[in-house]
């Protein structure tokens, strides 16, 4: 059996959450709790890559990605007044 692998993002957007699939164009999805948008993220996801299937497309891969999370002070960025 093959596994595929999404990185997703997830984000409050004031009124529950936004989620989306960055190797994914177009697929985006939001819900009133985590649980939704991670339920629905997942049939987005699903639902896109059988599209690619049916049309004989690639399904893209993230297998040399890096995620880097990056702090900086507000020295750094001239932030300090």
């Amino acid at each position: 059996m093959k596994f595929y692998t999404f990185r997703t993002i997830i984000e409050p957007d004031g009124k529950g959450y936004h989620g989306f699939v960055p190797i994914l164009p177009g697929v985006h999805t939001c819900g009133d709790t985590l649980r939704e948008v991670k339920k629905n993220l997942k049939e987005a996801i699903a639902c896109h890559v059988q599209g690619l299937a049916k049309d004989k497309q690639p399904i893209p891969r993230e297998d040399e990605v890096m995620e880097i999370f990056q702090t900086f002070s507000e020295q750094e960025l001239s932030l300090s007044y």
